[in-house]
């Protein structure tokens, strides 16, 4: 189950509540308001299969999954078994940087066909410091409050489009094993992509 420490932080209207550091196998709680400015908290889903996908759309890396439909497929698939996607950009607004304010994040998710019930902004780094999102994209599954994987999407660290069609996808193999009540054979790999510009 989620352990928490509340921390409240006010900024750009931003209101956020965690935890300590996330470890192996426990999920931190946090509020982060979508790109709708409403409140969305992570303990509402604590009886749910959650995934938390870190985002930036500049990014060639999720281009890769973007592009051809790979990752918003797999986001309506699997939110159709009942799983809730939550997309996560973190850092500072900026551009450059791939973190947009919140009505040209909601239409770059849009162009990019995106399927996730949430576009989430993590303006102060807290939530993907603490979960340890180093590059995008970074995912993260969790199962009734339990983090069972964590890492890179795939097996193939390119960003190339081809090869999704290749790669052992890691996020898709976590997910079936957790709907079918079994075990997850791999819970980390080494995240690969572009840096999170905290």
């Amino acid at each position: 189950m989620f352990k928490s420490i509340k921390h409240t932080m006010m900024g750009l209207g931003l209101a956020l509540s965690l935890s300590a550091v996330a470890t192996a196998g426990t999920a931190h709680d946090f509020t982060l308001k979508n790109v709708e400015g409403k409140e969305v908290k992570l303990a509402d889903y604590k009886d749910k299969v959650v995934v938390l996908e870190w985002i930036n759309f500049k990014c060639p890396f999720v281009k890769k999954h973007y592009s051809k439909n790979h990752m918003p497929a797999l986001q309506e698939k699997y939110t159709a078994k009942d799983v809730v996607w939550l997309c996560i950009n973190s850092g500072p607004e900026n551009a450059k940087a791939g973190s947009f304010g919140p009505a040209e994040m909601a239409k770059m998710a849009e162009k990019n066909g995106s399927k996730a019930a949430n576009i989430l902004l993590d303006r102060d780094g807290s939530v993907g410091k603490a979960y340890g999102a180093k590059t995008t994209p970074h995912m993260v599954v969790i199962n009734k409050g339990e983090i069972v994987y964590e890492g890179a999407i795939d097996s193939m660290a390119t960003a190339d489009v081809a090869d999704c069609e290749k790669a052992d996808n890691y996020v898709v193999a976590a997910l079936d094993a957790v709907l079918a009540g079994e075990k997850v054979g791999k819970s980390k790999t080494k995240g690969y992509g572009c840096s999170v510009k905290y």
